[in-house]
């Protein structure tokens, strides 16, 4: 799957996402351009589409300027320098048992006919810390080092961004969730083997409703 923007930053995420386990996919960098950038790295459902990739607390992102780590828009050293056109990023995460940890599914009240969600007990959940969780970015198949732990629980998908200047050629990203990996790590630094994102069945959504009936479509 590729991905590319002719304007400014905006996110491309996955439709499947991970609540546990360890996984891995790889996005190649296909052009950059004189003025492009990238912010490769995972989201959850809550992460800004109209925002790059570690603009807020819901997505991680790696950046192509010197490398560095992206999270809540602060950028922290990282790689020992960045990536450019037709290096291929590894993307790890790890969420052991992330399952006990991930937010209950939402509850939904049907009123006038639109859909709305809410909080049984009138309070939002909060987030809980998957221990030993963990999110790490290989390049072309060597590992940079932990670039964020202790996540908080939920579901995590594949996500990047792109940025171009007026009037240049889009900057392109392939995605590649497996199984046949350009650079399959042969060194994990003894770190669970990942599945290929290509595994990860489709989950979908939750549809169910406290009253009424819904007028959308049964599957």
């Amino acid at each position: 799957m590729s991905a590319g923007s002719s304007k400014g930053y905006r996110m491309v995420r996955a439709t499947r996402g991970v609540v546990e386990g360890a996984w891995y996919f790889e996005i190649r960098v296909l052009k950059l351009g004189e003025g492009g950038h990238t912010r490769l790295g995972w989201s959850t459902e809550k992460g800004d589409l109209q925002a790059p990739v570690g603009y807020d607390g819901s997505s991680f992102g790696y950046r192509d300027i010197d490398g560095s780590k992206v999270h809540k828009a602060l950028r922290e050293k990282y790689g020992e320098e960045g990536y450019v056109e037709g290096d291929v990023i590894g993307c790890y995460i790890n969420l052991p048992q992330g399952g006990l940890y991930a937010p209950k599914p939402p509850n939904f009240v049907w009123y006038k006919g639109q859909r709305y969600m809410y909080a049984s007990n009138g309070k939002e959940e909060l987030p809980k810390v998957v221990p030993g969780s963990e999110l790490s970015f290989f390049k072309n198949g060597l590992c940079q080092g932990v670039a964020f732990k202790d996540l908080f629980g939920g579901r995590y998908y594949p996500a990047a961004s792109m940025y171009t200047l007026p009037n240049q050629p889009n900057c392109v990203v392939t995605f590649n969730f497996g199984p046949d990996f350009e650079f399959f790590p042969e060194d994990f630094g003894g770190r669970p083997i990942p599945s290929p994102m290509i595994e990860v069945s489709y989950h979908g959504f939750d549809r169910k409703v406290e009253n009424g009936e819904s007028n959308e479509k049964k599957h």
